[in-house]
């Protein structure tokens, strides 16, 4: 039983026996990933301060070590030179003070002066159990040493809004840097409220982004603003819509508005309608970076708040996604595997063929992880798709309806369950004749590229060890199928004994 007391144990305080036996569980878990970023021990959530410093990618993540459960936060902190291979660097805040005496809650980092500056929300509770959030500056030197502010700098909720106010993203223009803060109303509505500072240390409050959506949910999680392309973007995560169609079918969303640049004077954003990221059924709370080469750059947290997950018995949860280059197409955001993945490809097979009313396996074409590439073309099929992570009994469908135009990923047969209470399939429109999938296949997920980024599914499965086979098939009709399969290395991660968490 996950008690108050035991989800706010702090890892400084535990036995290193204790972290070597929750290693150990850990290590046991036959739904360890190969490729992505994922905990030594404990529960992985929102990604932060996503930056590149010091001629090095930094990510850092939400992280209780000591179980499967959202208990009390600390950064964890990881650098890469390519955004394949990661190096773990350790903790890198620890709620430790009076602001953050419940956890070191979601936020960025910004360059400034030669350091990297980090602005978080630090969580704490009085004794009657009341949240009090402060926002928190901490400062990273080159050598990779943390120190954290004495103070907050910003101590107080505004009027009119709860005490839901958190998870900063800091930029900076001219000689201004602001930041969107996810925030709900008093009369329990999500928005986002935009800061002002001259040095990052003293915050004036400019006020709420206007936009064109009302009462949208109960809280706006994780905003996240930048201009591409010459329009503006805003990226969150909203609480509590219903569902409406196929749209909207997870616990919460996350997904973005894109217009005008926001008129940081008026605070005003002009904006289309809110489109989900990714139609998975596993991503929340994303962070994105601008990198060295001018790539616009997004990381998400691939699980979501208050779900139970298989992996939780072997005392860790969750995974990041893999990173995505972003860019605009037709008023949409794309979103594509970043180039430095193909490192990872090893051993290649392809095929050529049609697919005629039947369902077929190709020699090569099995495993547990791998990234598969599919073009179907010519299709006169009533339905067509890819079933993988194949055994007897287990399978997961991505599959095209032509008949509805509809891309469904199907995963009720997946093997042990999770999240059924919001269904076992996730769907989206597609209109085109000539269909591509870039599916990244790793231990225990699947994420799905379709058509070049035009729309992403993200989804963890959870297949038995024997379950690797990869078929194609066609019903009521035939398809024109071109597939390449590479098996994929596995990241270099350092890993970490119990005495160096």
């Amino acid at each position: 039983m996950w008690t108050v007391e035991k989800r706010y144990r702090r890892i400084e305080e535990v036995e290193i026996e204790e972290i070597s036996n929750l290693m150990v569980k850990v290590k046991n878990c036959p739904w360890r990933q190969t490729f992505h970023i994922q905990p030594e021990i404990g529960l992985l959530n929102d990604p932060n301060g996503f930056s590149f410093y010091n001629g090095e990618y930094h990510l850092f993540y939400q992280w209780f070590p000591l179980g499967p459960v959202h208990g009390l936060k600390y950064w964890y902190h990881k650098k890469s030179k390519d955004l394949v291979n990661w190096e773990n660097v350790g903790i890198a805040i620890r709620p430790n003070d009076y602001f953050d005496s419940h956890g070191a809650y979601s936020g960025s980092a910004i360059e400034h002066n030669g350091n990297l500056y980090f602005f978080y929300t630090g969580n704490t509770r009085d004794e009657n159990w009341k949240r009090h959030p402060y926002q928190c500056i901490a400062i990273m030197d080159q050598n990779c040493k943390i120190t954290k502010m004495e103070k907050p700098v910003i101590s107080e909720i505004p009027y009119g809004y709860t005490d839901h106010f958190r998870d900063p993203k800091v930029w900076k223009e001219n000689d201004t840097f602001y930041a969107v803060m996810g925030a709900q109303r008093v009369d329990e509505t999500g928005c986002i409220l935009l800061y002002s500072s001259p040095n990052l240390l003293e915050w004036k409050f400019e006020g709420e982004v206007q936009t064109s959506l009302e009462n949208f949910g109960f809280m706006w999680e994780c905003p996240d603003y930048f201009e591409l392309q010459d329009q503006g973007v805003l990226i969150f995560s909203p609480q509590g819509l219903e569902p409406d169609g196929v749209m909207y079918q997870n616990i919460y969303q996350s997904g973005y508005v894109l217009g005008e640049k926001l008129d940081l004077k008026q605070k005003t954003l002009k904006h289309g309608d809110f489109i989900e990221l990714d139609r998975g059924f596993d991503f929340y709370a994303p962070q994105t970076m601008l990198d060295p080469k001018g790539r616009r750059i997004l990381v998400g947290w691939m699980g979501l708040p208050e779900i139970d997950y298989p992996t939780d018995k072997n005392e860790w949860a969750h995974c990041l996604t893999l990173p995505r280059e972003l860019s605009i197409h037709e008023g949409k955001l794309i979103q594509k595997p970043i180039k430095e993945l193909e490192k990872l490809r090893k051993e290649k097979v392809e095929i050529d063929t049609e697919i005629d009313d039947e369902t077929r396996r190709f020699k090569g074409f099995y495993g547990e992880s791998y990234e598969l590439n599919a073009e179907f073309t010519n299709s006169t099929a009533e339905e067509f798709g890819i079933e993988l992570r194949v055994s007897e009994n287990e399978k997961t469908s991505i599959k095209y309806d032509s008949r509805t135009k509809q891309v469904i990923f199907d995963r009720s047969l997946s093997g042990e369950p999770v999240g059924e209470t919001f269904g076992t399939e996730r769907k989206c429109t597609i209109g085109s004749s000539t269909l591509t999938f870039r599916i990244f296949v790793d231990t225990s997920s699947i994420e799905l590229f379709i058509n070049d980024g035009e729309e992403v599914f993200t989804g963890r499965i959870f297949p038995s060890k024997d379950s690797r086979g990869i078929q194609f098939y066609a019903k009521g009709g035939a398809v024109k199928l071109k597939a390449t399969k590479w098996n994929l290395d596995k990241c270099t991660i350092e890993k970490n004994s119990a005495d160096k968490l």
